[in-house]
């Protein structure tokens, strides 16, 4: 069992996804599980919600999983994939209002530091526009 939170990256663009997720691991390390997707199935910008809850399932952490979305589409699949999840686990799983990048880098290192999820998302949430 890992005992921090796990985070999740949902970007529409895979390469955005992926490089937050390197940006993130360059800076936080292996001690935060994490997950990115990217792009719709058939090689396009988009999301889709089985690409999310199969993210949600490599960060699964007992602790709970953060996910950081880049545009209303990844959010919206988000909020379905956390619907989708088994009812023990969506309480577990939150959506951060925040910058993709930032808000990541940020609740990784809130993570780290072994944190509660709530914590983890409003640190994540101070970095949202005023």
């Amino acid at each position: 069992m890992n005992a921090n939170v796990g985070i999740v990256i949902v970007s529409h663009s895979p390469d955005v996804a992926r490089g937050t997720a390197d940006m993130v691991r360059q800076m936080v390390g292996p001690e935060v599980p994490l997950a990115w997707c990217g792009g719709d199935p058939g090689g396009g910008l988009g999301t889709s919600v089985q690409g999310v809850l199969d993210a949600i399932e490599r960060a699964w952490s007992e602790q709970g999983v953060a996910i950081l979305v880049d545009l209303g589409g990844a959010e919206t699949n988000s909020e379905m994939a956390i619907e989708m999840l088994p009812e023990d686990r969506r309480d577990r799983v939150v959506i951060c209002n925040a910058p993709v990048v930032e808000g990541a880098v940020m609740a990784a290192t809130e993570a780290s530091a072994g944190s509660t999820l709530d914590e983890v998302r409003r640190t994540a949430e101070e970095l949202k526009p005023a």
